[in-house]
């Protein structure tokens, strides 16, 4: 099979122990990343099968009338609103689903927390300017890192990853308070943490607010200025799982009011995140180029499943299928 592999930024793919499972096929890697349309159409017209890198190119209705040629889909990690399947379907285009794991994802949750907490990042910039224990040069700005033990870690959101910071929240004894669905929250209370009294409440207390929730038309901006305005000028707000689970420029203006006082950030409407975008000249603001599942680990699982479906595929027994009403149609 001619097969592309799209937006591998650092170009590691091929440096994966599961690339192997690829041999004999035509494989292309690309690096940069393409947003027209009609670019990303010629770039892909050759191609019987994409393999796509969570949610870094959009698969649409448009691009695939455009596709005559493509057959499967490979999906490293699930869905998540950023192919048509039902287009897909309609044109014959299978849609192979992975696997993933909340694990890398949560660790670079806790680390943005630690060290915006501690305002690592600027003070060890700031050391290789000859300042030390300098935060800022700004007076407003060269206050004290603090520690989270004893403070209230809230969390919105208690999935896979949700589960993974309460834990941690726990072992560094924070006080845990938990937002979501009944059953989530009655998981959390079973797990030894408090269900907060009131979406209200979680962001008046939070000294760390973090959110874990799929993006799906009921979470879309489902976070909005007003939440913002509840939260304390000493708080955090973390986001490592959907930039658009916060109403467009809510979080820009709150910090500009100082209610959160910082935030630590892993997503962006728009990526790759433009280099004048607002956020990144704010110096409350911890900003990370959409990390969370980006290690060795996690590729090797997320690529091994998405380069086994395709290997499923070509060999008559494809597996993994989203919409298996595709299998055997013609565009």
């Amino acid at each position: 099979m001619k097969i592309a592999i799209l937006d591998d930024y650092q170009d590691a793919v091929r440096t994966l122990d599961c690339f192997k499972l690829l041999d004999g096929h035509d494989v292309k890697v690309f690096t940069n990343t393409s947003r027209g349309l009609g670019q990303l159409a010629i770039r892909l017209a050759p191609f019987d099968a994409i393999v796509l890198i969570r949610e870094r190119s959009a698969v649409t209705r448009a691009l695939l009338a455009k596709l005559p040629s493509l057959r499967l889909i490979a999906q490293t990690g699930k869905v998540a609103g950023h192919i048509d399947v039902a287009a897909a379907t309609e044109h014959g285009v299978a849609i192979a689903e992975g696997v993933g794991s909340p694990v890398a994802p949560a660790e670079l949750t806790w680390a943005l927390i630690m060290a915006a907490r501690r305002k690592i990042v600027p003070y060890a910039n700031n050391l290789k300017d000859g300042l030390w224990q300098t935060a800022s040069v700004n007076p407003a700005l060269n206050g004290l890192g603090s520690v989270l033990k004893g403070r209230t870690l809230a969390i919105w959101g208690y999935g896979k990853i949700g589960r993974l910071i309460a834990g941690y929240g726990k072992a560094f004894g924070m006080d845990v308070l938990v937002w979501g669905r009944d059953a989530s929250l009655a998981a959390a209370v079973a797990d030894g943490h408090r269900a907060a009294p009131s979406r209200a409440a979680l962001f008046e207390l939070a000294d760390v607010l973090t959110v874990h929730l799929r993006l799906v038309d009921a979470t879309r901006a489902i976070v909005g200025a007003a939440d913002l305005a509840r939260m304390k000028r000493s708080a955090l707000f973390v986001n490592t799982s959907r930039a658009e689970l916060v109403e467009e420029g809510a979080l820009e203006a709150a910090l500009q009011r100082g209610h959160p006082g910082g935030a630590a950030l892993d997503v962006y409407a728009s990526e790759p995140l433009a280099p004048d975008a607002a956020l990144l000249r704010m110096p409350t603001v911890l900003a990370t180029p959409h990390l969370g599942y980006v290690e060795r680990d996690s590729y090797e699982l997320y690529f091994e499943a998405a380069f086994r479906n395709i290997v499923n595929f070509a060999a008559g027994t494809p597996s993994g299928i989203l919409n298996p009403a595709a299998l055997g149609k013609t565009s």
